[in-house]
């Protein structure tokens, strides 16, 4: 082939997009759809509780149109991580969707579906082995942060979706997937430059996010050629610049110069972005440099207790100055009160100060002090019951704490709700977030086939 198209519907599926978009990418002639359907950005909970972080009725009113349009027009459609984090139980959800949409509208089509759990005995294997690494600036792993983990993924790169694709599948539902593989696997499959189409998958998987008005909530047209990429918008009120692609191809990543997949590192110390239209931008340049040796990167969540929360305001000045001083003296209270019931060590008590030091967690000294301050106080013990009650009493304790310079009796805080608790349920961490090496990545990532 001398040129390949594709749409990438938005970035991310059950986020939205205009169907305007859809049928725009649809007229272009595309051989395939692609969306990418999870995320770690959400943080662990979705991984070890097996939720997802996008409701049914989104994924259904964002699935259905593209899966439609997909199967009329006879090319395959890609679907990455699917249900969030791209366990058993979040496919597994997604696919009840797809199911009911596919019924409804009386479709036919050969299904896919790559499953990317990893087994505990296979992780401890692996580490046994020496084969597991920290990814960034994860710990060290230790087979107690595998024992712990609800559910642990591994993130596949294009290899498995190009079995699935070469052995006839119209929809490819994929676990935990890296966001390229989606875009780059029929691409390379094809014969095109790997290290192009992962750049083009690379700035595909936010939808239309390296255009301008920026925003994920919409669609991207790539154009595959032999030396190069081009990339504009679904929508004719966005645009594409070199500044906007360039920057995205940066997106999450360390180094200005390139990124990793598990098909190597993506050279972009040589690339060019030329504008070529009012809305569109060529790419060109970009070097796959494969990998010495393969590996995947393995998500694990642990489950680590329970959350309550309370939410206040202040706004005595006076008070606002000695948040340090209340913050210890209601932690010094709560942990004697407590002392018979649980160990001080064994529940964890956090105070964000918004306003303050609410999103960096530093104080900084040479702001002036603002007029209100928002604080959020939480609690994280081995039960719910247990969380309940540190948060009541750190609440209480620091309604009427004592400080410095204080000249009321009446309360410090001023609370925007009644009940003024709230159960946070479950809480989960990333324990595992490390690199694998593996022989053959096939056997990771296992492959099931249905006739719809």
């Amino acid at each position: 082939m001398d040129n390949l198209k594709f749409l990438s519907i938005c970035g991310m599926l059950g986020y939205g997009y205009p169907l305007e978009s859809l049928c725009r990418g649809i007229d272009e002639k595309i051989d395939f759809i692609g969306a990418d359907n999870g995320s770690t950005d959400p943080g662990p909970y979705y991984l070890g509780s097996g939720k997802g972080f996008v409701k049914n009725i989104q994924l259904e009113r964002d699935l259905e149109p593209a899966l439609v349009e997909a199967r009329k027009n006879n090319i395959p459609l890609i679907i990455g991580s699917a249900g969030g984090s791209g366990a058993k139980a979040h496919v597994d959800n997604f696919l009840k969707i797809l199911f009911k949409i596919a019924e409804k509208n009386n479709l036919h089509f050969k299904l896919a579906v790559i499953h990317s759990d990893i087994e505990k005995t296979t992780a401890l294997n692996a580490l046994a082995a020496g084969k597991i690494s920290p990814c960034g600036h994860s710990r060290t792993l230790k087979a107690e942060d595998v024992n712990a983990c609800t559910n642990i993924v591994a993130q596949m790169g294009t290899e498995p979706i190009i079995a699935a694709l070469k052995n006839g599948a119209d929809v490819v539902i994929a676990g935990r997937a890296c966001d390229t593989a989606i875009f780059a696997a029929l691409p390379i499959m094809r014969g095109f430059d790997p290290g192009l189409a992962l750049h083009a998958a690379k700035i595909a998987e936010c939808g239309a996010m390296c255009s301008v008005p920026v925003g994920a909530n919409d669609s991207l047209i790539v154009r595959m050629e032999k030396d190069s990429f081009t990339v504009t918008p679904a929508n004719p009120e966005k645009k594409c610049t070199p500044e906007t692609v360039a920057a995205h191809s940066l997106y999450e990543q360390p180094n200005p110069e390139c990124f990793f997949e598990p098909e190597g590192k993506i050279d972009m110390s040589e690339s060019v972005f030329e504008q070529i239209d009012e809305r569109s931008v060529k790419v060109s340049g970009t070097k796959l440099v494969p990998s010495a040796k393969e590996t995947i990167k393995l998500e694990g969540a642990a489950f680590r207790g329970f959350r309550s929360i309370t939410i206040a305001g202040m706004s005595d000045p006076v008070a606002m100055a000695n948040l340090e001083v209340i913050e210890s003296s209601v932690r010094k209270a709560v942990s004697e009160n407590l002392k018979d019931i649980i160990a001080s060590e064994n529940y964890t008590l956090r105070f964000l100060k918004y306003g303050i030091n609410g999103v960096r967690g530093i104080a900084d000294k040479s702001l002036p002090l603002l007029t209100e301050t928002g604080l959020l106080i939480e609690a994280i013990a081995p039960t719910q019951e247990l969380a309940d009650t540190v948060i009541s009493l750190a609440r209480s304790t620091a309604l009427h704490q004592s400080f410095p310079g204080r000249k009321a009796t009446a309360g410090n805080l001023a609370f925007p709700f009644s009940p003024s608790d709230f159960q946070g349920g479950e809480v989960y961490e990333f324990s595992i977030y490390h690199l694998m090496e593996v022989e053959d990545m096939a056997e990771f990532f296992p492959i099931t086939y249905k006739e719809l």
